[in-house]
């Protein structure tokens, strides 16, 4: 538990807030939209397994202008 204790969460925090808010966003977008570029299959498990990095490069490249 000292582990814990010697985390600054003032700067922790707001990092995993994004990182929570992009995921979901990212994963609902991935459902709702109908064309990718490339499988869904392969984009969900870069959203979800590439932290931060991975919803951010999905809404940059995997997502299909119409």
């Amino acid at each position: 538990m000292e582990l814990f204790a010697d985390i600054n969460w003032a700067l922790i925090a707001p990092i995993l807030f994004i990182q929570v808010i992009l995921l979901v966003i990212a994963v609902i977008d991935l459902i709702k939209i109908e064309k990718t570029n490339g499988p869904k299959w392969v984009w969900a498990i870069v959203i979800l397994m590439v932290n931060i990095i991975g919803p951010i490069l999905y809404f940059v490249i995997g997502r299909r202008n119409q």
